[in-house]
């Protein structure tokens, strides 16, 4: 590649960071301003044909509405808990847990979040987990980036193991079954030592960034109880992952962990006497003293909704029960848009969006709630949605110009790839320090570690044999690299802000994420880069 062709395959990430990151500008200016300076650029240097340009906006926009509908669910479904005042009864119910917000932190992001994304996938974790922290009381900003934090190791087993089973296997598809759990079990155990500090690193910036002090202190002073929660979700997952596969570590690992850091924070094991509060939290004893069992709704019904839309979730993404069949049933296909090879499908009822609708229809139902209740649900989800859909609109045309950019006249292939093989070109003596941040460039750009697996698999693998590494060593590296991609990842950062009404703030999101993305990688690639050279 010459200095121009370089300069137009780094343009989606140049121009996200300059006018998100630098120039503060809200996305649903700055990615358009984006997306119109790479279109440029992609028929201009890189020769894509005009049609193939507008193939991929119809695309973007087709993939776009598939966000929405999942925004919307989840807005929806927490609208009517809001409304029918179960919101404040689950409130009451994590000071009855633990008035400390560090520890509400680590169970609401960090494990229920981890449940969310084995279960789902497809950005519920954030969906979900931040605006029922701001419904806390925690402050949208540090719900969001948290909530994007948390949502990075879970992912090597997101959606029942959808980024290995699918990820891995399409791209590599000579690999064997028992190749792929060699791999996502060499991905855990390196895991276990990188993101069981997870949970310290979140709580620390949130006393820095939020409390009262701006102390890292504060936040560090709870290394037992974070190591801790950081193990409980680790550690069983690693014993999954090696007993029944890439499926169900997730899910299984958040839900040992919610047992035993809930019991832990209950009876106060690791934790100090006094507990730390955000900025205008109400004072000691007020909040503390709240008895869910005092109030006129139960915690097990103000939680109902919740449990139900996991355990659909669940039911429809295990291949051995009917529904997840049914619901992929039902499918809108688009094929050869423009007359090019650019084909895309849509699933609406297998979209967690539509079934966190269904469930949020049931419970009103379950609270015996007015029909109106649900007009207002509505109307509350659509105002905020409104501003989220133009930068959508725009962000992931991006994307899919950048990944469709490999049909051209130049005789380049694909942005992504000409990047990461010029990468293994040049630092391939360094490769496993390396492999996470490609693995972190698919999903920044992608949106998906499932996407990135797929996109980058194949060159991760011929550069480890290029270089005489191991192959399982470097693409699980590339596994752990597309979890921590999650964390910048322009999507879920423009859905995450919509759902807390932070539009507009995306470029102070990811300033706070970027940080532990590097982290995240250059641990992984750290110990990678020492189990290669023997160490």
């Amino acid at each position: 590649m010459n200095l121009w062709q370089l300069l137009t395959a780094l343009m989606p990430v140049l121009a996200v960071f300059v006018l998100l990151v630098l120039l503060r500008l809200p996305a649903s200016r700055a990615m358009p301003l984006s997306l119109a300076v790479v279109a440029v650029l992609a028929a201009w240097v890189w020769q894509v044909p005009v049609r193939q340009l507008a193939a991929s906006v119809l695309e973007g926009w087709i993939v776009a509405s598939s966000i929405l509908i999942i925004l919307f669910g989840a807005l929806l479904l927490l609208n009517v808990l809001r409304l029918a005042g179960a919101l404040d009864v689950i409130r009451n119910g994590f000071f009855h847990i633990s008035p400390d917000r560090r520890v509400q932190v680590i169970i609401i992001a960090w494990l229920f979040g981890a449940f969310l994304e084995g279960a789902s996938g497809f950005g519920t974790p954030a969906a979900i987990g931040a605006p029922l922290m701001v419904a806390l009381g925690f402050p949208p900003l540090a719900a969001v980036a948290l909530a994007l934090i948390a949502d990075s190791s879970p992912v090597s087993f997101g959606a029942v193991g959808t980024p290995v089973l699918v990820g891995l296997a399409q791209g590599l598809p000579d690999t064997s079954a028992e190749e792929l759990q060699a791999i996502a079990e060499t991905a855990i155990s390196i895991d276990i030592f990188v993101a069981s500090f997870l949970p310290l690193l979140m709580i620390g910036l949130l006393t820095r960034y939020f409390g009262a002090n701006k102390s890292w202190k504060e936040g560090l002073v709870l290394w037992p109880f974070a190591l801790f929660a950081g193990l409980a979700f680790t550690l069983p997952a690693w014993l999954v992952a090696w007993a029944l596969g890439p499926e169900f570590p997730s899910v299984i690992g958040s839900l040992v962990g919610l047992v035993l850091v809930v019991s832990a924070a209950r009876r106060g094991w690791l934790l100090p006497g006094i507990p730390w509060r955000l900025p205008g939290d109400p004072a000691p004893n007020a909040s503390d003293a709240a008895d869910p069992s005092a109030t006129p709704m139960p915690l097990w019904l103000a939680w109902a909704p919740y449990v139900l839309a996991a355990l659909v979730l669940i039911a429809t993404r295990v291949d051995a029960l009917p529904f997840k069949g049914w619901l992929q049933g039902v499918s809108l296909n688009w094929r050869n848009l423009l007359g090019t090879e650019i084909s895309t499908s849509l699933t609406p009822l297998y979209l967690p969006g539509t079934l966190f609708a269904l469930v949020a229809l049931a419970a009103l139902l379950l609270y015996r709630q007015p029909p109106r209740l649900a007009v207002a649900a509505g109307k509350a989800t659509l105002r905020s949605l409104l501003p989220a859909t133009i930068a959508l609109a725009a962000s992931i045309p991006l994307v899919r110009i950048f990944l469709n950019s490999g049909v051209n006249t130049s005789g380049l292939g694909a942005m992504p790839a000409e990047l990461a093989q010029g990468a293994a070109l040049h630092m391939s003596s360094y490769w496993p320090l390396v492999a996470p941040f490609i693995g972190a460039l698919g999903s920044f750009i992608a949106g998906s570690a499932t996407f990135s697996n797929m996109m980058f698999a194949s060159l991760q693998q011929e550069a480890a044999l290029a270089t005489g590494q191991s192959p399982q060593l470097v693409l699980a590296l590339q596994m752990l690299g597309s979890n921590a991609g999650n964390m910048i990842c322009v999507m879920n950062v423009v859905a995450a802000a919509a759902v807390v009404n932070l539009t507009g703030r995306e470029g102070q999101i990811i300033r706070l994420t970027l940080g532990p993305m590097l982290l995240y990688c250059t641990a992984a690639g750290a110990i990678g880069l020492a189990l290669a050279l023997g160490l």
